[in-house]
């Protein structure tokens, strides 16, 4: 359960991101297509990152 403190706000802050590089370089793709690239980016960042960082348990 800790691990999601850490990925909750590693997902924001990718889809913020994605939302403002597709606003600022591409900005003929349409705004839905923009939020579907954005969502696929943050769950995609979320994904990798909760594979990625270690567990807090600790083992025996």
């Amino acid at each position: 359960m800790r691990k999601l403190t850490l990925i909750i706000p590693i997902m924001l802050f990718v889809g913020a991101l994605a939302m403002w590089m597709l606003k600022r370089d591409y900005s003929e793709i349409e705004y839905g297509t923009r939020v579907l690239i954005s969502v696929g980016a943050a769950i995609f960042s979320g994904v990798i990152s909760f594979f990625l960082f270690k567990s807090n348990k600790e083992k025996n």
